[in-house]
């Protein structure tokens, strides 16, 4: 089947585009290089004309409320209404677990993305998961202050986002799920400690896990961004994820 991949260079869409090679699909990336900008729509329709299947993956680096609502709004209205002119069958939409329990900038665009999603009445599948194993190295880098990190007290379940991404493409292959699906890794574990490994690996400096204020930082800490019964828990921990990562 041709299944078309917005945020095909991301963290987690390179993986599966990856995985949809692997299992003999054929992979359309949804691309400005190619000609399509999934945030005014141009070129869309043309693009996914025989496509079977939609996996958006696209992401915007921002806190803010109001630039998150609008970036995955819009792009979603763009996305599924191109799939409903081309005859695109399925809509695939990575989330998050725990946005809706967890009022937070960002958080609050990927509710506001479900909510495109579940009213357009398209078929579609919403599949949340937790941190990838990749955001501590993330927020080591984008939270340094100096010679210290400061970083969010969360609890988290971290997973591959290689295993999210074969995820998806599964998920695309196969029929809509109405209710969504959730998915985290094999352990619970505070992110403060995992920024930290990675800064003392790096020789970065110390890093303070802080409660972020309000009804925000108690979701967190009481581990609503982990999910209570996953669809699926990856296998590969965060431990086996790092020593390889530092082997390379």
């Amino acid at each position: 089947m041709r299944i078309a991949i917005a945020g095909a260079t991301g963290a987690v869409g390179r993986h599966a585009a990856e995985a949809a090679t692997a299992q003999g699909h054929e992979v359309v990336p949804l691309a400005r290089s190619l000609g399509v900008d999934v945030r005014t729509g141009s070129g869309l329709t043309a693009r996914l004309e025989g496509v079977d299947a939609v996996v958006d993956c696209l992401n915007v680096l921002t806190m803010r409320r109001k630039r998150a609502v609008e970036f995955f709004t819009t792009t979603t209205r763009n996305l599924l209404a191109a799939e409903e002119q081309a005859g695109v069958g399925h809509h695939v939409l990575l989330s998050i677990v725990g946005i809706d329990e967890v009022p937070f900038g960002y958080y609050d665009g990927k509710v506001a993305q479900e909510q495109e999603v579940r009213r357009s009445g398209r078929p579609a599948t919403v599949l949340r998961a937790a941190q990838f194993h990749e955001f501590a190295e993330q927020m080591l880098e984008r939270s340094r202050v100096g010679p210290l990190t400061v970083v969010p007290r969360m609890l988290s379940a971290p997973v591959a986002a290689r295993e999210v991404g074969v995820a998806l493409v599964e998920l695309a292959a196969g029929p809509p799920h109405p209710e969504t699906l959730e998915m985290g890794g094999p352990e619970r574990l505070p992110m403060a400690d995992l920024v930290a490994r990675v800064a003392a690996a790096r020789g970065a400096g110390r890093v303070i896990g802080v409660r972020v204020p309000g009804a925000a930082g108690r979701a967190m800490v009481a581990g609503q961004l982990v999910p209570d019964a996953p669809w699926r828990v990856g296998t590969e921990t965060w431990d086996a994820w790092f020593a390889a990562r530092e082997a390379r």
